[in-house]
């Protein structure tokens, strides 16, 4: 697979949105690169070049709040996240491209609408029990096995939780580090690190660093409610347009 200017530079946009959502705004889009870099490549070669990145993202944020993550919490959702990722597993090797790609496409489009929902109609969330965490985990290995899109299952169950912000965050980053370094295992059995994946990976690491820096630097600068929407923004137009793609 060759890399042209437009796949470069969609890509590189991605990685950097991803970090400044990691660094300075808790990683609630982490999910967003795959679906737009699948405009421009193979929805599995996106994923498997935006897992080594972000793996090196999750670190620096376990770094930042080591021994601060909630124990009982992550046991819950790490033994449900070992399912899910073996699930996502088969479904990269057995489904067709246009499947995948319109699975990938549907999870960004209900992860706008879902955020949509919540500005205008917040909600105050109910505590949940240990088995919606166990399903929480599932859906977010799931998910996160195939786009990265983890987040939306595991927040709506975190954010029922009556834990502390600096406890909320750390228990995140270590849910999603482990999540995301599990996941290699299967992405190696399905040969998904090719040589040029591998290469294109190494080309774009220099931007983890600088998009984690400017995650810290603009949450203190833009408004938060200015980022969201045009992340929320982003994500919608990239996921009806591999909708349509699928389908067409």
């Amino acid at each position: 697979m060759t890399f042209s200017f437009t796949a470069w530079l969609v890509s590189a946009v991605a990685i950097l949105l991803t970090g400044v959502a990691k660094g300075g705004f808790g990683g609630v889009f982490g999910g967003i690169a795959v679906p737009l870099m699948s405009l421009v490549m193979p929805p599995e070669a996106a994923a498997a070049l935006t897992l080594p990145l972000l793996c090196l993202m999750d670190l620096s944020s376990v770094k930042l709040y080591w021994r601060r993550w909630d124990g009982r919490e992550l046991k819950l959702m790490l033994s449900g996240a070992l399912l899910g990722i073996g699930l996502g597993a088969l479904a990269f090797g057995l489904l067709p491209a246009w499947s995948v790609k319109l699975a990938i496409g549907l999870l960004a489009l209900l992860f706008a609408a879902q955020r949509l929902w919540l500005r205008f109609f917040p909600a105050t969330p109910r505590p949940l029990g240990p088995l919606a965490g166990r399903l929480a985990g599932l859906f977010g290995g799931l998910t996160s096995t195939l786009a990265h899109a983890g987040g939306p299952p595991v927040l709506v169950y975190l954010f029922s939780r009556p834990l502390p912000k600096e406890r909320f965050v750390a228990t995140l980053a270590v849910f999603f580090t482990v999540v995301n370094l599990l996941k290699l295992l299967p992405y190696l059995a399905l040969q998904l690190f090719t040589p040029t994946v591998l290469w294109q990976c190494l080309l774009l690491a220099p931007l983890v660093p600088l998009g984690v820096w400017l995650g810290v630097h603009l949450q203190r600068r833009l408004p938060e409610q200015a980022f969201f929407s045009s992340a929320v923004a982003l994500l919608a137009l990239s996921g009806a347009q591999l909708v349509y793609s699928a389908l067409a």
